[in-house]
């Protein structure tokens, strides 16, 4: 896993053109499940489906949270599907949020091939999913990255105040990754593929960041330094020996507290808050 995951970078290409064939082929590994392996949903959670500007159709699952006007939008990392992330849209949701889980483009029952420049769609008609249908505005509505789904929520969150924006695990840049895997020479060639940083100057939302200090996949020093060239309200919480895929359960308490406090500080009233004021 700590390979396959960025193994792309040692296919890329000196041509512009080679290079982001090699990203769309080898940065994505998603997991297309027959209809005969899906199990039914927990109770409460509906499927839903998105279309896209681009005409793809992007699998989503929505948990509704009867107390919360806030909701969260989910974008998961690079490997299998939304579906598989369930667990953790549960416990998101138990926060105290409404969460759409989105699925992007060839991903589980989505349509489509994913490309770095598609799920940035994917992201965008999310959030005019949750706007336009579900009838959420920007004060009521969280951006949550895993990973490589921080490419996501941040490219979805640019000069857009939303209520929040947590990023998990997050990557600087696909160079970056490159070089922190013992590829420096190939990081030349790498260009500006999967950059977080160039994003930064355009968020304007609050921002908490959660990161293991024992990642090795993508090093905790590239949640610091987001964290730290981020000029607006923003937070960093560290997980002491957390890796990259068990941060919640090294230490669940940390996490999913620090997760309820950043949604209670910058979030809307809950309903029940609202109605006796």
């Amino acid at each position: 896993m700590k390979v396959r995951y960025f193994i792309f970078v040692a296919l890329i290409f000196v041509s512009s053109c080679g290079r982001d064939a090699a990203v769309n082929r080898h940065a994505f590994h998603p997991e297309v499940t027959r209809p005969h392996v899906w199990q039914p949903l927990p109770e409460g959670v509906r499927e839903v489906y998105i279309k896209t500007n681009d005409d793809v159709y992007l699998q989503c699952f929505f948990l509704p949270h009867d107390s919360s006007r806030n909701i969260a939008l989910f974008f998961h990392g690079n490997s299998g599907n939304v579906y598989r992330r369930m667990p953790e849209l549960l416990n998101l949701s138990a926060t105290g949020l409404n969460v759409l889980g989105v699925g992007y483009r060839g991903y589980g029952k989505s349509t489509g091939k994913p490309t770095e420049k598609g799920i940035y769609e994917d992201g965008a008609s999310a959030l005019k999913y949750a706007m336009e249908t579900l009838d959420y505005s920007y004060s009521e509505i969280f951006l949550y990255g895993r990973s490589l789904g921080t490419l996501v929520a941040l490219e979805t969150a640019r000069n857009k105040k939303v209520a929040g924006i947590i990023l998990v695990t997050p990557l600087t840049s696909g160079r970056e990754i490159t070089r922190a895997h013992g590829m420096r020479f190939l990081s030349l060639f790498v260009g500006d593929v999967l950059n977080n940083m160039k994003k930064l100057p355009d968020i304007v939302s609050p921002v908490m960041i959660i990161h293991g200090d024992a990642d090795k996949i993508v090093p905790w020093e590239m949640g610091n330094r987001i964290y730290e060239s981020l000029t607006g309200s923003r937070q960093m919480i560290t997980i002491i020996n957390g890796r990259h895929n068990n941060l919640e359960e090294v230490n669940p308490a940390l996490y999913w507290n620090s997760i309820s406090e950043f949604v209670l500080a910058y979030g809307a009233p809950a309903l029940d808050e609202s109605s006796n004021e």
